[in-house]
């Protein structure tokens, strides 16, 4: 039966679940507050990332946490504020870091990674879409003994979870990477992985949406939603009243604003990050994380893109050039042949990433309401996950046995 969707929220998440929605036949309505042309959604690393199955709340990130807060070049800024919020997240991340649940984890985040990359390259593979996507893995490099055990152990696991993944020497890398010229001890090597560049699927994708039918209402923000017998009966934004049949939420790092109104606590913050685009050769060819520094790096469609730092300082989009300038310092000391000039530094983009407590994004329908979906909270793998999230949003609206077991993302999990 063909229902009336609104999804609230014009990003990654909310055009994949449109995707999905209209193609199973239902009448779909996206929202966004912005002009859809910027944000995480576009300024992310591009990476879809099987070998991404550690969750962020992991053992120690809390101690690594501390002893970053005090470095304005750290790849972690926490700023420590006296809000409900934050105080109710960090408690619930600190509960969350322990082996038990990372372990508990690592299942559903591989399952959903590796349903994700299958949706894209079907995408790509059909008449409707030319947007890049390349499978050439990802190299995990290191400088220090210490971290690339640590890497390799992740690897290791990786393996026993079915991944192909190999442990590379700097003489095997340089191999496979013969012109970037990489200053780094050795790498491990994910065979998995894939990358693409954002911008590109974005708007491929909205124009795809528009001409299937799909109603794309940009710079329209929701102020409120009314309710009737436990269900959304209507969406009020700040130009009009939109009836609807099922609700989806896909707001990203503004989903507890809107959440807050239907009496809802999802527990997000707003992790910043950063992204300067190289558009002279770098000769990079194997999108790279610069272990260390927590710098992530692709070669995208003209241009090399250098993302990074995780700032949990609330929603803004203030740009801090000290950031800015750690990042291109430290991709130069991981590529000998490396400038990134003042310039590219100073065209830097920010995007804001959900972060939920325990790593695992807000995937389900909330008991609280009939009609309402919650998809968010999915950090650094938003881009990743898309697809996967957009084909399992539209099998629950439409009633359907979802391709895996989504009870690991269930929106009103406690922690």
């Amino acid at each position: 039966m063909s229902k009336n969707v609104i999804i609230i929220g014009g990003g990654i998440i909310g055009l994949c679940s449109a995707y999905y929605l209209q193609k199973a036949g239902h009448q779909v309505t996206v929202i966004d507050k912005s002009n859809m042309d910027s944000g995480a959604s576009y300024v992310n690393a591009g990476y879809i990332t099987p070998s991404h199955f550690i969750s962020l709340a992991s053992p120690g990130m809390i101690s690594k946490g501390l002893k970053w807060m005090f470095s304005p070049q750290s790849p972690l800024y926490i700023k420590p504020r006296l809000d409900s919020d934050f105080l109710k997240w960090a408690w619930a991340f600190k509960k969350s870091a322990t082996p038990s649940k990372v372990e508990k984890s690592i299942k559903p985040l591989l399952d959903i990674n590796l349903l994700s990359r299958t949706l894209y390259e079907d995408l790509h593979q059909s008449n409707d879409f030319n947007f890049h996507y390349e499978k050439k893995g990802l190299l995990m490099c290191y400088k220090t003994d210490k971290v690339g055990e640590e890497e390799w152990e992740v690897g290791k696991r990786g393996i026993r979870e079915g991944l192909q993944v190999e442990h590379l020497s700097q003489i095997e890398v340089s191999q496979l990477e013969p012109n970037a010229n990489l200053n780094i001890k050795g790498a491990v090597y994910y065979h998995s992985d894939a990358h693409m560049t954002p911008n590109n699927f974005m708007n491929e994708m909205i124009v795809f949406l528009k001409s299937r039918g799909v109603s794309i209402l940009k710079n329209e923000e929701v102020l409120d939603v009314e309710i009737n017998c436990e269900s959304i009966s209507n969406v009020i934004t700040n130009t009009q009243n939109l009836k609807c049949d099922e609700v989806v939420l896909a707001a990203g790092s503004w989903s507890p604003k809107i959440s807050k109104k239907l009496g809802l606590k999802l527990l997000i913050q707003a992790g910043k990050g950063y992204s300067i685009n190289v558009k002279h050769d770098t000769k990079i060819a194997i999108p790279a994380i610069l272990c260390e520094a927590k710098v992530a790096v692709t070669p995208m469609d003209g241009f090399t893109r250098f993302a990074g730092t995780m700032e949990l300082t609330g929603i803004n989009h203030n740009i801090n050039p000290v950031r800015v300038n750690a990042i291109a310092e430290a991709s130069s000391s991981y590529y000998n042949e490396l400038h990134i000039t003042s310039e590219e530094k100073a065209q830097v983009k920010c995007g804001l990433r959900p972060c939920t407590p325990d790593g695992l994004p807000y995937i389900g329908k909330t008991s609280k309401y009939k009609n309402l979906t919650i998809a968010t909270g999915h950090a650094m793998m938003g881009w990743s996950l898309g697809p996967a999230t957009g084909q399992l949003v539209s099998d629950l609206i439409s009633e359907k046995k979802t391709d895996l077991d989504i009870q690991a993302f269930n929106p009103d999990r406690g922690f």
